[in-house]
This record gives structure tokens, C-alpha cells and sequence, in this order.
């Protein structure tokens, strides 16, 4: 299910994670397709991210919560809990998961941002805003149709097609070459620290970074 996974408990329920009396918590979103043969597909990025936040940061183990549609790990920084999903749905109905585990902890688009890859965004480069519309990805689609176009979205490059007349289906669907592999650590390693930035400021600018 991802590269820094721990052992999933999907026997827990989703009451162990239901917590009261923090004075804020946040919801990030790593998009990506469940199975072994996506683990490194370029349409996967938004689960390498919070699997290394994750990991990183010391979070609970991932547990599947069948009711919620998803993964999910979380853990303290500072006075916030932080709320990591894996959507379980498959991309194009990732919105599903993401409603359900806003309406289950009583989380706003405010709240919430969504890791995930961008085909128009060259790689290397990370774009971070709030609101938007899809820019044809189905699973950003997704989002939308289930809790509005409000939320902030880290948008990680992953462009341009090697061959530009390949489908984009196709493309994103296959996994990072040899050349970038090296260099996707680095970017995942900064999207860690957007998130740091966001759960110490509650605040997402919306700027592009280049990180190589």
C-alpha cells in the first residue's frame, strides 16, 4: 500500500481514532490507487506523501476504515491533530472518502488539503493554493462534486508527457523513470515541510516552488 507503511490493524474501529477537546484539527488528503501494481505510479504521489509524513513524523499506524472508505494514520504537532487519509475508492471516486471523513470529524474545506499529481505541472516543481477547478483530474473532480472546490491543494508536477502523443491515461499511470526516482525523494521531502508549514499557521499561500 505505499513505500513507509506500517502494519495495518483493519479490525480497529473508527471511534479509536475520534478524539475531543483539541483546539484545531486538519485533514490532508494523499490521492492515489489502491494495489501493489500502483504503488509507484506517477497517479500515486499523493500516497507517497503522506506515507512519508507519516512515517516522518511518527503517526499511529495506517488502519483501514471500511465505513469512512479509506486510510487513515494521524498524530499530534504542537496542539494539532493531524488527520492523514488514503482513500480506498480508487482515484476517480476518491470524493466519497473525503466526505466521509469530513463529515465523521467535523472538518471544513478550510481544514482540508489534498496532495496529488498535476500532468500540467512540469516535475520538480510544486503548486500550492486553495480553490480551484479539476484541470481535468478525475479525482479532483471528484472532490469537487462531493465538497466544493474550497479546499487547498498541494499540486505536485508531474509533467510533461515523455511522449507527448501518449495518452495521459497511460502516462500516469506508469511509474517514475530511473531519472526521477532519485529526485522524487526531494519533493516529497518538501511537501512534508508544506505541511508542517500549514499545521504551524493554519495558513496555505498559494505560491510555486521549484525543487530542482
Amino acid at each position: 500500500m505505499g513505500l513507509f507503511e506500517r502494519k495495518s490493524n483493519v479490525y480497529a474501529t473508527t471511534a479509536d481514532f475520534y478524539t475531543t477537546g483539541q483546539s484545531k484539527t486538519l485533514l490532508i488528503i494523499g490521492l492515489g490507487n489502491m494495489g501493489s501494481q500502483y504503488t509507484h505510479n506517477r497517479h500515486n504521489v499523493g500516497f507517497m506523501a503522506v506515507d512519508l509524513y507519516a512515517h516522518s513524523h511518527d503517526f499511529s499506524s495506517w488502519i483501514e476504515k471500511r465505513d469512512l472508505k479509506c486510510y487513515i494514520s494521524s498524530g499530534m504537532i504542537a496542539d494539532t491533530k493531524v488527520i492523514l487519509i488514503k482513500p480506498t475508492t480508487f482515484m476517480n471516486n476518491s470524493g466519497e472518502a473525503a466526505s466521509a471523513v469530513q463529515s465523521f470529524y467535523k472538518i471544513q474545506n478550510t481544514e482540508t488539503v489534498v496532495v496529488y499529481d498535476e500532468l500540467d505541472v512540469h516535475f520538480g516543481q510544486l503548486r500550492i493554493r486553495r480553490g480551484g477547478g479539476s484541470a481535468g483530474h478525475n479525482g479532483i473532480k471528484s472532490l469537487i462534486s462531493h465538497i466544493g472546490d474550497d479546499f487547498g491543494r498541494i499540486r505536485v508536477g508531474i509533467g510533461p508527457k515523455t511522449h507527448p502523443k501518449m495518452d495521459s491515461a497511460d502516462f500516469v499511470l506508469q511509474d517514475f523513470d530511473s531519472a526521477q526516482t532519485p529526485k522524487l525523494k526531494d519533493a516529497l521531502k518538501e511537501i512534508c515541510s508544506i505541511i508542517d508549514e500549514y499545521t504551524a499557521t493554519k495558513q496555505l499561500q498559494d505560491e510555486t516552488r521549484s525543487i530542482f
